[in-house]
């Protein structure tokens, strides 16, 4: 299984893979054309109320995990699908965030990983 994260404001380049769009918001300032992604599973990203309460604070990363990964625990389907997918090709999550560590593309990786 092959999952790398890469933020939307990163130029595109054909690096190969399934664009996968892990934001629950369309990013800022950005076009559909531009972004050139595959699929957009918003409803794998953390819950509006999950996502405001984090607020990308590096400080709250573990805390944030833990109740992500309860969310996803109950979103079986659609982890079922990303996990399938991951099984044929490569998956690169797409994510707006600036930090690059403590964000819900990086956690999603680790949660498939540890399935």
């Amino acid at each position: 299984m092959q999952i790398v994260t890469k933020r939307v404001y990163e130029d595109y380049d054909s690096d190969g893979g399934k664009r996968i769009l892990v934001d629950r918001l369309w990013p800022r300032g950005i076009s559909k054309e531009k972004l050139k992604i595959d699929l957009w599973l918003k409803e794998i990203a953390p819950s509006n109320e999950l996502r405001k309460w984090f607020n990308h604070e590096s400080e709250k990363w573990d805390k944030f995990k833990e109740l992500y990964f309860k969310e996803l625990n109950g979103n079986e389907v659609l982890v079922e699908q990303l996990l399938d997918l991951a099984k044929n090709e490569r998956l690169i999550f797409l994510y707006s965030a600036k930090d690059e560590i403590h964000n819900q593309a990086v956690a999603l990786k680790e949660y498939l990983f540890n399935r």
